[in-house]
This record gives structure tokens, sequence and C-alpha cells, in this order.
């Protein structure tokens, strides 16, 4: 049985659903002044309606899209946010986060509050690094030197489980480091390919205080600024890990330590897939619900529905498709969980686990 020192995880990280106005609208309910949201339209797809990726250390006014390599875009006067809140942000009127009658999903972490400060244990100092130990968050903007074995300090404390940097400054891939897929390995949040041995983290795992660089692409262009979003696993919390699938709709069973709030799944090997997200607000959270609701991070398609792919329970998940973007068979998959209730609650008979609602 696994716990946390956090006892209401949705004052670290939290899901909130609206509808857009086609004007700025001030959007509540997350519980906390966010540091880092990310907005997806579910209702509409397309050019227009891309994943929102904003953060407070980078500014509110600016933006990255984990369906593209983009730059850093400020290409709206007040950009897609204009602020965040106490309990919440404001969006802008712009269609990817107010259209009128469209619907959206926010995610929503908590790091240290505002701007942050340079951390400098790494021989790369960030402009700014943001950290909430107690969750395993922090955000860090850093300056590339293009020198291979330079290291950046995060400031967790703890080793990550999970890295994703994007240079801010020029278009390029998002590089994403899982612990379940190993430093000499990496996968691109734009894309739905398999794991790559490109060894942008200079083949060297993350330590409790840095994460190291190779001399170039992804995390370390010389003279090119980055963004990086690091995770440490806290018990009862969050969970990162890895599973292999069957091809049956009896699929394997996940055990995190509690009932998720959100999962992330990507396949690593076997098939080239999406990175599949799913979230307790959205209707259709387990399979008796008549399907997931899903998005992707990849694509900037409308939200999938009715499509069954996972189960929840009190203490993990099950794959209940045999469709290969989850449980293809030989298949292997890396997935980060975050906590809905800081601890396994029900188990039943056979030490089956009771589904949670």
């Amino acid at each position: 049985m696994a716990y946390s020192s956090i006892t209401k995880p949705s004052l670290h990280f939290n899901t909130v659903l609206y509808t857009g106005t086609d004007a700025a609208k001030s959007v509540t309910g997350v519980g906390f002044q966010p540091d880092f949201t990310w907005i997806k339209t579910r209702s509409h797809g397309g050019t227009n309606f891309p994943h929102i990726l904003t953060d407070a250390v980078r500014g509110v006014n600016k933006t990255l899209f984990s369906n593209t390599n983009d730059q850093e875009t400020t290409n709206y006067t007040n950009g897609y946010l204009s602020a965040f809140g106490t309990d919440g942000f404001t969006v802008t009127g712009q269609d990817a986060v107010s259209g009128i009658a469209r619907t959206y999903v926010g995610w929503n972490w908590k790091a240290g509050g505002g701007a942050g400060s340079s951390n400098t244990d790494g021989s790369i100092n960030t402009t700014s690094t943001s950290v909430n130990t107690t969750a395993g968050f922090s955000i860090s903007k850093y300056t590339g030197n293009g020198t291979g074995g330079a290291t950046v300090g995060h400031g967790l404390g703890a080793v990550p489980k999970m890295i994703i940097i994007k240079v801010l400054s020029t278009t390029n891939n998002w590089g994403v480091y899982h612990s379940g897929m190993g430093a000499t390995n990496a996968m691109y949040l734009d894309q739905n390919s398999q794991v790559t041995s490109d060894g942008w983290l200079n083949n060297t795992a993350p330590t409790d205080q840095v994460f190291t660089l190779s001399n170039g692409n992804y995390g370390n262009t010389n003279g090119n600024t980055h963004v990086a979003y690091c995770f440490a696993e806290k018990k009862g919390f969050s969970n990162f890990g890895s599973y292999t699938g069957n091809g049956s709709t009896n699929g394997p069973f996940i055990y995190t330590g509690f009932k998720p709030a959100f999962v992330m799944i990507k396949v690593k090997s076997g098939n080239n897939n999406h990175w599949f997200l799913f979230d307790k607000h959205r209707l259709g959270y387990n399979n008796s619900d008549s399907g997931n609701n899903y998005l992707k991070t990849d694509t900037n398609e409308a939200e999938s529905t009715n499509t069954n792919r996972i189960n929840i329970f009190s203490n993990g998940f099950k794959c209940t498709t045999s469709n290969d973007g989850v449980n293809g068979n030989g298949d292997t998959y890396i997935y980060w969980a975050i906590a809905d209730e800081p601890a396994v609650a029900n188990v039943g008979t056979n030490g089956i686990p009771a589904t949670a609602r």
C-alpha cells in the first residue's frame, strides 16, 4: 500500500473543464494558482485548435504547442492566457482557448509560485527555476551552450522520473526522458514515433540535483533558450513506469498505489502510436460509462469519445482494449499517473482491484 504526505492531491495538480465565449474569460475551480497550465479544445480540432502550454517561468503570454515543433510564440497581443489567478487562469478570446460554445480541458500544476529564481547547481545556471518539492515538479528556463556533458539544476532534491524539454527560440522537437526507457533513449512529445537511441541527455541518467545534456539538439542548442519540466515520483501522488501489452480486452493491470486522476500513456516499442491523455473529469472515465474520452499530445485533433482504452481502479488502471495505442500484443509502454486519492482505498476478493468512481 502506498502513502503520501500529500493529503489533498488537487492542491498540486487539478483538471478543469470549461466552455468558451468568444471573449476573454476567467476560468476558476483549480483550487490554487497554477504555475503551468496545459489547455486543449475538446470539441474541435484542426490548425486553430492546438495544445496550449503556458507557465509562470516563461511568462503567461508566452505559448508553446505540444503537437508541433514550433518555437515559443506571442503571436497575439495578450497571448492565449492573460493571467494566472489564485483559483485558476484567464484566457483571451482566441479560438484555441475560448471559442464560442466550444469545450475545453485545462490541466494545471503548482510549482513554486511565480517566476522562481536562478538555480546554480549545474554547469549551466538557470535563468529561473520554480520548484514544488512536495509534489516533485519544477520548471526551469536556461540558455544552452552546445557543450556535451553540460548540466542543469532542477531543484527537486529527488531524481526526476520524467523530463520534458523544448527549445524556445527556434523550431525543434520536444525531447522527452522517461525512466521507463532509460537515459540512452528518447521520444518526442510532438511525434508518434517509437523510442530512439538519441542520447540527448548525454546517455547519463539524471541525479537528485541535475540533468545532463548532449552537445546539440533538443536540450542544448548553443545560445538558445530552453524550458525543462521535471517530474520526480512521490509515492502515493505520482507514479512513472512501464508495462507490456497482451493485445487482449482483458489487458494488463498497472498498479500505481492510488486512484489516478490523470494518466498519460505512450507506446515505447512495437508500433508507432500517439501519446494518450486521460483524466477523471471528462465523461467516460470507465468502460461502464460507454468508453473513454482521450486526447493526444502530438495532434491537434478533437477529443476522441466512446472508445474503450483503460479502466480506472482505486489502486491503478487496467487496459481494456486490444488497440495497439495502449495494449498491443508484446508492445512495451511507458506511463505517468497522478493521484486523485492519496492511498489505496479498496481491494476486492482474491486481491482483485475494486473499481473506484
